[in-house]
């Protein structure tokens, strides 16, 4: 008697053995398969005409000529508009906003475009050296801006603007920018 329940329960431990036996063995083939996908993947790198060079995105952490890309096309287009173009150019922006500073970048968005709404003000802005920190999520740009009232320049002043950025898994997105003195305007001060 209890030789057959013996053999009743050492047959129930084989029957469970070969089905974990098989369903490992199903994983691994799973796993195998999967992670042979994952490095056969074709990766994917957006190319715009004026990049350099291809980028790739991590999750580690921004890279200096990313940030400066971003910088460059951000400055240009915050820097340069015209009354024309107001609504298009606070739509641009607000869309590289962080959701976390989006209402206060609006706010200093729609003063400007309460000042320059109706009025032959444009302004343009030309680079003329930047420098970015992508531990601290910030950059700088360095220029003359030029504002002009019809064809007329009326002032050509060199200014330095400081962007601040977040990055949240891999979106860089504006926090906040503004005009800081340049080394000339701090060395006058003094």
């Amino acid at each position: 008697m209890f030789a057959d329940i013996s053999h009743e329960r050492q047959q129930s431990l084989l029957r469970q053995r070969n089905l974990f036996a098989l369903t490992s063995a199903g994983l691994g083939i799973a796993l195998l398969i999967t992670a042979g996908l994952a490095a056969t993947r074709d990766r994917e790198v957006v190319l715009l005409p004026t990049l350099p060079s291809a980028l790739t995105v991590s999750s580690a952490g921004v890279e200096a000529d990313y940030l400066e890309l971003v910088t460059r096309d951000t400055a240009l287009v915050l820097l340069n508009r015209s009354p024309e173009g107001l609504d298009y150019w606070m739509a641009e922006i607000l869309k590289l906003a962080d959701p976390a500073s989006h209402g206060q970048l609006k706010a200093d968005l729609v003063r400007i475009v309460a000042e320059q709404r109706g009025s032959d003000v444009t302004q343009a802005f030309v680079i003329r050296s930047m420098t970015v920190d992508p531990k601290a999520l910030t950059s700088e740009v360095t220029g003359t801006l030029k504002t002009f009232v019809g064809a007329q320049v009326i002032a050509s002043d060199d200014r330095r603007f400081r962007f601040h950025w977040t990055y949240r898994g891999l979106r860089l997105a504006l926090a906040g920018f503004a005009q800081v003195p340049t080394d000339k305007q701090m060395k006058e001060a003094k």
